[in-house]
């Protein structure tokens, strides 16, 4: 049977999404399985199932396989990760090799002309295989060997030249640290100088991990290096300063932005890391719930008025911006961005970089795209009351204006626009919709099982109205873990359930895998507008809202909880429960 065909015997999918991903398949030529996980279908787990039972090729878990670094060696780093591939057995002229693909027949061509073995190939979880080659090929060998060789160096003589050497150590370990970060997903780098030592830590599905620990000698050289490829002045270290690398890792195109701060103990350095190959989201992958992507896409197509997004810093603003562009993207329409920085090339937008240094800042720019004659405008951030201002007049005048703010809630906008100058009747004029959003772990798909809730969560869910039965949510809304859709969890009878990773080796015993948003949508309608020019509080206006069914952003969490998405705790973690 074909692999398509077992999928939908398993129920793993119905006829149509077969359909609509083998259709998907004749214009992007990737292997069905990938579309589905993409697509959040199937999980890892569950595509090598099938191929197991399809292809007849033994599954193997990578986390419960020993692995000889002596029968690692015999496969090329390079070769690896082309494809995708880790050897964990020789025997008798033969090697076991752990694949994605056990049918790529030119990676077994390679392997067996770079080992002179017969290769036995059996299938493996890419994230596992992937994991096996960093944790094996990866920072922390390279690293001992490294600093072996950085020991016998004499530094503070002449740190840039070193920097600058491209056969250097230190360029190699620059390198590793930040094809490591990529591999395992990070979103962030911070190198934290301390008293004695240098410590490198990954940021991870929003959690931060100490990666390693380094010498305090190699400190200076290290930021060095960091300085020279992000085209920063490695003279100055009294003050802070920003830079940008782009780089490829795994013929991946890969963006970072690079920021440094003058400490007592140093220069501390956060490299932030922008995919440029994951592309810019649809609405419809942006986590929003049902109603609220509906409001959110029918208020960007109005053709004027002001659309916030608010949110603290690494919530996905401008992620949920540049989705919202690329809906509105087209030969009809011209869009001119001001950003600091410029995150994403879009083809079609006109995009502009703020530079302060030179006096364009948001406000300058603003102004002078309003010359050009655009029909939306996006702003990167209102930060300062000039901005506001120019953008509500732009905005008065037939512009569809896209920006961010920082406030802690949707309401909380209005209140900060009052702060900064603005005056509440054009506040109640312009302000179209705010959304505001956060973002929170969720439940690894791996492992995840669903099991009672605690009787606080059981209690917070039934306030809201939500304690039905998760399994006819699921079934519904045809989300939660794949475990739990492909029958090996049993639903437990009575009571209110929810899901939870129990922890595995692809979550890295966490029981979460990425992120997912929580978003509140606030279209302001004329009962509204009116409370504003009224400069009525916060407090009531929240009160009006709840009135009148408004779902605030605890509510979308705990409805992601009762979807399989997320847990109470991470719900709780990001909203307050006021």
């Amino acid at each position: 049977m074909r692999i398509g065909e077992l999928f939908v015997m398993n129920g793993l999918i119905n006829e149509e999404q077969l359909e609509q991903a083998l259709k998907q398949q004749v214009h992007t030529r990737k292997k069905l399985g990938e579309i589905l996980i993409d697509k959040g279908l199937i999980t890892e787990r569950q595509l090598v199932e099938v191929l197991e039972f399809q292809l007849g090729f033994p599954v193997v878990n990578m986390f419960e396989t020993a692995l000889d670094m002596s029968t690692v060696q015999l496969i090329p780093e390079t070769l690896a990760r082309k494809h995708c591939v880790i050897p964990i057995e020789r025997k008798n002229g033969k090697i076991k090799v752990a694949m994605v693909d056990p049918l790529n027949y030119d990676a077994i061509e390679e392997i067996r002309m770079a080992t002179n073995m017969s290769v036995q190939p059996v299938i493996a979880i890419r994230s596992e295989v992937e994991q096996a080659i960093t944790r094996n090929y990866g920072l922390k060998e390279s690293v001992e060997e490294l600093m072996v060789d950085l020991d016998k160096l004499e530094f503070g003589k002449d740190e840039e030249q070193e920097a600058n050497d491209q056969g250097s150590p230190i360029v190699k370990l620059v390198n590793q640290i930040i094809q490591s970060a990529v591999q395992q997903r990070a979103s962030d780098i911070h190198v934290d100088p301390q008293e004695k030592q240098l410590i490198v830590k990954y940021r991870i599905d929003g959690i931060l991990r100490t990666e390693k620990a380094l010498p305090k000698h190699m400190q200076g050289v290290l930021t060095a290096r960091l300085k020279i490829i992000s085209k920063l002045n490695i003279a100055e270290r009294r003050l802070p300063q920003d830079g940008r690398i782009q780089m490829q890792v795994d013929n991946r195109r890969i963006d970072i932005r690079v920021s440094t701060l003058p400490t007592v103990h140093g220069e501390s350095v956060v490299l932030r890391i922008l995919d440029q190959s994951a592309g810019i989201k649809k609405t419809a992958e942006l986590g929003l719930s049902a109603s609220n992507q509906v409001k959110f896409e029918k208020m960007i197509q109005k053709p004027n008025g002001i659309i916030l997004i608010t949110g603290p810093t690494g919530s996905g603003k401008t992620s949920t911006l540049y989705s919202a562009l690329g809906t509105l993207n087209g030969d009809d329409v011209k869009i001119i961005t001001v950003e600091d920085p410029v995150e994403y090339r879009m083809a079609g937008v006109t995009q502009v970089q703020v530079n302060s240094q030179i006096g364009l800042t948001f406000a300058s720019g603003l102004r002078s795209i309003l010359r050009q004659d655009p029909n939306i405008v996006m702003v990167g951030e209102v930060r300062d009351a000039e901005t506001a201002e120019i953008a509500v007049r732009a905005s008065l005048t037939g512009h569809l204006v896209l920006s961010t703010i920082h406030t802690n809630s949707a309401v909380s906008t209005i209140s900060r626009l009052v702060d900064m100058g603005i005056d509440s009747y054009l506040i109640a004029s312009s302000l179209s919709c705010v959304v505001a959003q956060r973002l929170v772990r969720r439940v690894c798909k791996e492992c995840a099982q669903l099991v009672p809730a605690r009787e606080d969560e059981a209690r917070l869910l039934e306030i809201h109205g939500l304690h039905g039965r998760i399994e006819e949510r699921l079934a519904h809304t045809g989300t939660g873990g794949g475990a739990f859709r492909t029958g090996s969890i049993k639903p437990l009878d009575g009571g209110v359930k929810v899901m939870r990773g129990r922890g595995c080796g692809t979550c890295n015993k966490t029981g979460y895998r990425g992120r997912i948003a929580l978003h509140e949508v606030l279209v302001l309608d004329e009962p509204l507008r009116k409370l504003i020019v009224q400069n009525r509080p916060v407090s009531e206006i929240e009160q009006h809202l709840a009135q009148h069914g408004y779902q605030n952003m605890l509510f979308d969490g705990l409805l992601k909880v009762r979807e399989g998405h997320t847990s109470v705790e991470e719900v709780l973690k990001a909203v307050s429960e006021d």
